[in-house]
């Protein structure tokens, strides 16, 4: 990858654990780092941001080259990989930090980001209408290192083999048939 082409985008879909894992496998992705966005406390701890009193979202800063993988192709990832009707919840996980937030740095990001969620609602791929919020990104705190990689470290516990095992799956087959994952 060209180090001086690439971007950076900064989302939530819910638990950081299912999210930065699939990133991560990514053609062109050269990280996806679990951290928080959106909320009014510096350098919030997971356990702070878990009360939801932080008004941190769960996110994954990602670093592309959009040489690779186009800003389009990673919105479709995004969209993919949680379901968008929800609000302030993907699942069992209830609260502001698992909300569908897309932070966008500028006017042309913003626009792009509308386009890309108009596109995935207009797909039909989730039944309802998307409550993903487009917010001004501002700061990303690293979560702490214990949550980078975490499904990769912790594939047996039991959230990672109920939950995001399957979700892993499904998206390896899916993105893996159109040839957008790193080979294994």
């Amino acid at each position: 990858m060209d180090n001086n082409n690439l971007e950076q985008i900064t989302f939530g879909g819910g638990c950081f654990w299912c999210v930065e894992s699939c990133f991560n496998m990514l053609k062109g992705v050269q990280s996806a780092i679990s951290g928080y966005s959106g909320g009014h406390k510096d350098n919030p701890t997971y356990q702070e941001v878990c009360t939801g009193e932080t008004g941190h979202a769960e996110v994954v800063q990602i670093t592309y080259d959009p040489s690779v993988i186009s800003y389009e192709q990673l919105m479709d990832v995004f969209f993919f990989l949680h379901d968008p009707t929800q609000l302030n919840r993907q699942g069992n996980d209830i609260g502001t930090q698992y909300r569908s937030v897309i932070y966008y740095k500028d006017d042309a990001e913003k626009a792009k980001a509308e386009e890309a969620i108009k596109v995935s609602q207009e797909s039909g791929r989730w039944a309802g209408t998307y409550v993903t919020e487009l917010t001004k990104f501002d700061k990303f705190w690293p979560a702490e290192q214990y949550h980078q990689g975490y499904y990769n470290e912790n594939p047996t516990q039991p959230y990672c083999s109920a939950v995001v095992g399957p979700k892993i799956q499904k998206f390896k087959k899916h993105f893996g048939e159109m040839g957008m994952l790193n080979a294994e």
